[in-house]
């Protein structure tokens, strides 16, 4: 299933250009700091496997008033870089494929 564009960002890694998307409103487990934030990635131009990755970071829209940080293109470049090491394949048609990816040094503030 394709991002939506609104709202998607693209990013270019390694001369590939991905769009990817942060969910704007938290669902209701991630807006009550009980599950992380996590966003997805797929490939520009030939969307085929969508690439799932979850942080260790609140969702800097909750409703506890947990501090979370954006997330940064950096970041999204990282994940995407060891995705591929761990064999995601962007343009092959299937299942989302799952990363965890914690942040340096922050922690989930439960």
């Amino acid at each position: 299933m394709a991002l939506v564009k609104k709202g998607s960002r693209l990013i270019t890694v390694d001369g590939t250009t991905y769009r990817w998307r942060l969910r704007g409103r938290p669902t209701y487990d991630r807006g009550l700091v009980q599950s992380p934030l996590a966003y997805a990635v797929e490939h520009a131009e030939t969307p085929g496997t969508t690439l799932v990755i979850t942080t260790d970071q609140p969702h800097p829209s909750n409703w506890l008033g947990t501090h979370g940080s954006p997330v940064l293109p950096g970041q999204v470049a990282a994940g995407i870089r060891t995705a591929l090491t761990a064999g995601w394949t962007p343009t092959s048609p299937g299942s989302p494929f799952h990363l965890d990816q914690p942040t340096q040094g922050r922690r989930l503030g439960l």
